[in-house]
């Protein structure tokens, strides 16, 4: 199957909410209980930031929305519009601070095809053309095995993002995300990848 990518535009919201919304609910069904999932929607959704930005990317097979993700220089970490508490929209420094890997997700129909590694690979690449030398990302358990195999490591493990959130378990458990650095450009100093923070949900 050949993908396609382009940079997102406001018209592909309600397709891009749509495609989150079912990976959240299909694909973090062997890592949380229904409970969990729940307060993940809480917290994880878009973050129409990146599409203004002009940095939130889709991967496209035949017309169909197949995956989406997105990459910024600003110091947001993960959450969407609703998840006001998490929102810094401060400008990063490349010389000192990691870009952001953000809201990654991949249509249940289209996993294990490559989507994710495209995505990552776009976001990467745009990053490194904006000056940034290491990139930042909080991730899913779920998503934990494609980062591994694109070079990263964990560096902190959170099960906490969410707790309290959930409408059927209100004091129950929290769910997960990860993070992690871009490698050097050839010939600049600096660190390569350095691991992912890792936390119990449905972006990946």
């Amino acid at each position: 199957m050949n993908f396609t990518h382009r940079v997102a535009v406001e018209a592909d919201i309600p397709a891009i909410a749509a495609l989150m919304t079912r990976a959240i609910g299909a694909l973090q069904e062997d890592f949380l209980t229904p409970a969990q999932i729940e307060a993940s929607r809480a917290v994880m959704g878009l973050d129409t930031q990146l599409i203004a930005d002009g940095t939130y990317v889709l991967v496209e097979a035949d017309g169909r929305l197949a995956g989406c993700g997105g990459w910024s220089r600003r110091a947001t970490l993960y959450g969407g519009d609703h998840s006001t508490a998490l929102r810094d929209s401060a400008l990063l420094d490349p010389a000192r601070d990691a870009a952001r890997i953000r809201a990654m997700y991949t249509d249940p129909d289209f996993v294990r095809r490559g989507v994710g590694r495209l995505v990552l690979s776009v976001c990467e690449a745009a990053a490194r053309e904006a000056g940034f030398m290491r990139a930042e990302m909080m991730a899913t358990l779920a998503g934990e095995p494609l980062y591994r195999a694109c070079g990263y490591l964990p560096i902190e493990q959170n099960r906490d993002v969410g707790r309290g959130t959930g409408a059927d378990d209100p004091d129950g458990e929290g769910f997960g995300l990860t993070a992690s650095l871009l490698p050097p450009l050839p010939g600049r100093e600096g660190p390569g990848w350095v691991g992912f923070r890792i936390r119990d949900a449905g972006e990946n």
